[in-house]
């Protein structure tokens, strides 16, 4: 290696469907020296399955400070860096931005090759308008911090998206109802896989549906917002 400094290329990878992936994201990750994952053992499915054998290490939030570190490293060395998170597009909701930052900070040029994002999908599966919408990443896990989160979402013009639990969708749909019945939202599951699903109407019938019937995997919701075009309260079902 000589004295140039090699490149981060952040690196968006499947939300569910392995086949999602594009050409450019695969020659890359075959390219690079070494492949930061934040889950190496969840990311093997996908580098498995494209017989790519890059060397691997873990960088997720509880070794984040001292990977990043490492990974610097390498780069002043030369050496080029992909980082992964284990869905997605990352530094959404996840891992990262430490890493990111301070490579630019050393000088090492950042390449994002992008591709799928669970909040891209959900909104554009929606119906909802997106031209402008907030996306405010995992509701809290505590109660009356969600039910606050919840309560702005409803207040804000543009169309709201959040992550969730399937173990919090019931009361966090229950919260909804509480706060206004008759709202309009969605709820997307299993996005890209075999069950995906969106469930679409007023938070008190979405409410009650989920109430009878307990799911599981990924869930994202999605809360239109306090001003909405008129076909979308017509149309609702």
């Amino acid at each position: 290696m000589d004295n140039q400094r090699g490149k981060l290329f952040i690196v968006s990878t499947p939300i569910g469907n392995l086949l999602d992936i594009s050409p450019r994201a695969l020659e890359c990750l075959e390219e690079v020296d070494i492949i930061a994952c934040e889950d190496t053992r969840h990311s093997g499915k996908l580098l498995n399955k494209y017989k790519i054998e890059t060397h691997r290490i873990s960088l997720h939030k509880h070794n984040e400070a001292s990977r990043t570190a490492k990974l610097i490293g390498k780069m002043i060395s030369g050496h080029d860096v992909a980082y992964i998170t284990d869905a997605g597009t990352p530094l959404i909701s996840d891992p990262g931005s430490r890493l990111v930052h301070l490579a630019s900070q050393e000088g090492c040029e950042i390449v994002v090759v992008p591709g799928p994002s669970a909040v891209t999908a959900a909104i554009a599966g929606s119906g909802f308008p997106s031209d402008r919408f907030y996306f405010g990443g995992f509701l809290s896990t505590k109660k009356k911090a969600r039910q606050d989160e919840l309560r702005g979402a409803l207040e804000r013009a543009e169309t709201s998206i959040f992550f969730d639990s399937p173990y919090r969708l019931v009361s966090t749909l229950e919260l909804l109802s509480n706060l206004d019945a008759d709202r309009s939202i969605v709820v997307a599951r299993e996005l890209t896989k075999k069950f995906e699903e969106f469930k679409r109407g007023k938070a008190l019938d979405l409410a009650n549906l989920f109430s009878q019937k307990p799911v599981k995997g990924e869930i994202v919701i999605i809360i239109s917002g306090a001003r909405i075009p008129r076909w979308l309260n017509s149309e609702q079902t």
